[in-house]
């Protein structure tokens, strides 16, 4: 008896999407690679890509009062084009 071959479906998909924080300044409009300088001529923040959500919001966590002082007022974490969560403001709660 001879065993018939296996067939193999392979998936022709992208690798897994990169974390990924969006920056938005006090009205709500993402700051960004597009932007890279500011109105002073300063250079704007931008957020790394991450391998993993916990990369991405240890980032934030350590990140986050240098980003306020850039004028970045709030934050929505993305996984690729997908948001997660956010916007999240930066300013603490009174």
């Amino acid at each position: 008896m001879h065993d018939s071959p296996r067939q193999v479906t392979v998936k022709s998909e992208p690798m897994d999407a990169l974390w990924s924080w969006q920056l938005l300044d006090a009205d709500g409009v993402e700051v960004g690679a597009a932007d890279t300088a500011s109105a002073t001529g300063a250079a704007r923040p931008s957020s790394p890509e991450f391998p993993t959500q916990s990369d991405a919001e240890s980032w934030i966590g350590q990140e986050w009062p240098g980003l306020l002082e850039a004028g970045i007022a709030a934050v929505t974490l993305r996984e690729g084009d997908t948001v997660i969560y956010g916007p999240m403001p930066l300013t603490p709660l009174s």
